[in-house]
């Protein structure tokens, strides 16, 4: 259920999307974290995720069954007219999980009403403020929830407890990667599709770009200009890192993991992951790269012998031509310095077409011919003090400062006989740490 009907006309919502949310909701229940001149670790204080959603969208979440807003750190952006302290970051599809029902894992949302929504963060000494929301919405201004859009494509979403059945929603979206352009207007990368969508400055969807070939039907206008490989995008393993070119121009996003290409084997073992540019002027791919995922035995041991730990997540452009990149397992997570000048483009080439065999993925060392992006080394994050897991969001604070976000999966632990959320108490951090020179 998407509680649909309850949510006022477009303009209310959107200026209540615009304003400052009131200090009781914000207040969190929660001490926060110190914070002093960008060193250690910033902490969002507990905010009950009802309440919060609600004041931005009256009555579409009934019951939160005890979930505070998380997944905050999904992505970050810092705003070159913001201060140094200041940033963008974007939820992903809400709070969901895995049961077991009948021997049948079931894909859980414990708050289907629950929209992905933009916060503007501000970090003060006392943790992390969040000074702005804007919750993700169609034309109208009815949210376009985190559900999953196509049957057969995606999982079907359960209840909470795997019981209930809920039915798929055609605008929904999986946000995880976010940039915010000279104008005042989104972009957003998404897991679903995978998808780029753009938004207007209230968080209102203009369009989406998804693979040649997608068969969803949103309610908001779909532009299938991606590459038909795409549709081989592993389940929950789609678009995951954005970033924009310094001069607005383009667009680079990261597949989370190697496609499924040309099955699921295939992508757990892979090494060879994919980089695309995206012309804002042409709304079309004009750039394909290969990325080469390190051994995860070497990346973290812990995870040894199981090659789809390795992900990609944040990007943050240094220039135009350099990008740094994160890439991480849930325990361990290393920002290396890719250069797009000395790697192959591969778009459109035999490596976007389902019949090579072997494929790029099952490749494997990079194919002959290809050169994958080179990557430096630039931050070991399983170095600096205060680190937690699943770091996913990366930002330039200032020239010479990394900001990192972490993903908290909305402390989703267990539920109690009473249907109420036993709180992980991972909280969401932000961390700064120096670049090298």
């Amino acid at each position: 259920m998407t509680h649909r009907s309850s949510v006022r006309t477009t303009a209310l919502a959107g200026a209540l999307a615009a304003c400052l949310l009131p200090a009781s909701v914000l207040a969190g229940t929660a001490s926060a974290a110190t914070h002093d001149a960008r060193e250690g670790v910033a902490v969002l204080p507990r905010i009950p995720l009802a309440p919060f959603q609600n004041t931005l969208l009256p009555g579409s979440i009934d019951d939160d069954r005890g979930v505070a807003l998380g997944g905050v750190g999904s992505d970050l952006f810092h705003d070159k007219g913001d201060g140094p302290d200041e940033f963008w970051a974007v939820t992903d599809r809400g709070p969901n999980g895995a049961v077991t029902v009948g021997g049948e894992e079931r894909v859980t949302f414990p708050v289907p009403g629950f929209d992905p929504v933009i916060v503007k963060l501000r970090v003060r000494k006392d943790g992390i403020k969040i000074t702005r929301a804007l919750p993700i919405t169609n034309r109208e201004g009815r949210p376009v929830t985190g559900l999953p859009n196509v049957e057969g494509r995606e999982d079907a979403p359960y209840s909470f407890d795997g019981q209930k059945r809920l039915a798929f929603n055609p605008d929904g979206i999986d946000s995880e990667g976010l940039v915010r352009t000279k104008d005042g207007e989104f972009w957003v990368a998404e897991e679903y599709g995978p998808s780029l969508l753009h938004l207007d400055r209230r968080g209102r969807v203009i369009e989406r770009y998804v693979p040649q070939g997608w068969t969803g039907r949103p309610s908001y206008p779909v532009k299938a200009t991606l590459p038909a490989i795409l549709n081989k995008r592993t389940y929950n393993r789609g678009f995951e890192g954005l970033t924009i070119s310094p001069d607005g121009k383009s667009l680079y996003v990261a597949v989370q993991s190697p496609l499924s290409n040309p099955d699921k084997k295939t992508y757990k073992a892979s090494r060879n992951g994919r980089i695309l540019r995206f012309d804002l002027g042409k709304g079309q791919v004009s750039g394909e790269y290969v990325y080469r995922f390190e051994d995860v035995c070497s990346f973290d041991p812990v995870s040894c012998g199981n090659q789809n730990e390795m992900k990609l997540s944040g990007l943050t452009a240094l220039d135009k031509n350099r990008i740094l990149v994160d890439e991480r397992t849930d325990k361990v997570a290393r920002v290396y310095t890719v250069d797009l000048r000395k790697a192959t483009d591969i778009l459109g080439s035999r490596w976007d077409d389902e019949a090579t065999t072997p494929s790029l993925e099952k490749s494997a060392e990079v194919p002959a011919g290809v050169t994958a992006l080179p990557k430096s080394l630039t931050v070991d994050l399983a170095k600096v003090p205060g680190i937690p897991g699943k770091i996913e969001g990366i930002a330039l604070s200032d020239r010479r400062t990394l900001a990192v976000i972490n993903d908290n999966d909305f402390g989703l632990g267990t539920f109690g006989p009473d249907g109420r959320l036993i709180d992980s108490g991972v909280r969401t951090s932000i961390t700064f740490t120096p670049l090298p020179r």
